[in-house]
């Protein structure tokens, strides 16, 4: 399971484009907690611990503890919004859980015993098709990762949704179809992909290298780009 974390924050008094820019400039970010049958509260809590837990990897499918006003509301990050010039976080979303509640989590996927398969060690190359796996969990058993075993897997194999073994209390959201994971290729057949991938996008970027210059000339930096996004975050 991911390590809970825990977010120390101050209620948010006043809402608005002004108030969260002078909260920016403070070294805050707004954010807010909604969910759980209550009205959404208004929080800001401080810039450098958010962008500390969010460089641990696992932010988005931890349990946050969030405390603020004295009391602890445990929470499931939902959206953070960034800022489309210095890409700093500028607005979360916290998902207020309640007992027992079962969530939607992005889970990354790590391959375990490449030495072990046949299909590797001839040269095969493991093409990842997803690196995570959409999950329903509960709340308090969200796992840090889903293991796959690719021992004795051949090249040509192909590891599909249904052979994973999820953890108790996890179940894809993903149910109309087998999906997909992983696939073990030959490298030629990678490569061939490869080549044919980049002469599509070869012949579209020379259609279009004349409308990207012109837009280049005409465009500088987005900073009402930005504001609008910092806006629409509120």
């Amino acid at each position: 399971m991911s390590d809970a974390l825990t977010l120390p924050a101050e209620a948010r008094e006043r809402a608005g484009k002004g108030a969260s820019r002078v909260l920016r400039r403070e070294g805050r970010v707004p954010a807010v907690i909604y969910g759980g049958k209550e009205e959404p509260t208004p929080i800001h809590v401080e810039a450098k611990e958010l962008i500390r837990q969010l460089g641990t990897g696992h932010f988005m499918n931890s349990i946050v503890m969030i405390e603020v006003g004295g009391k602890k509301v445990r929470t499931l990050p939902k959206d953070v919004a960034f800022h489309p010039v210095s890409d700093r976080p500028i607005h979360v979303d916290f998902l207020r859980l309640a007992k027992n509640a079962k969530v939607e989590v992005m889970v990354p996927v790590v391959f375990l015993n490449e030495e072990k398969s046949p299909g590797l060690k001839k040269g095969g190359v493991l093409n990842v098709v997803r690196h995570e796996l959409d999950l329903i969990c509960e709340a308090d058993k969200i796992p840090a990762e889903i293991e796959i075993d690719v021992t004795g897997k051949e090249v040509g194999d192909s590891i599909h949704i249904s052979e994973v073994t999820l953890p108790a209390g996890a179940e894809s959201a993903i149910t109309d179809r087998d999906f997909t994971i992983a696939t073990l290729v030959a490298p030629s057949a990678l490569k061939k992909a490869e080549g044919a991938e980049s002469a599509a996008s070869g012949e579209g970027a020379g259609a279009d290298m004349e409308a990207g210059e012109t837009a280049a000339t005409e465009q500088g930096p987005d900073d009402d780009a930005a504001d609008e996004q910092e806006e629409k975050s509120e």
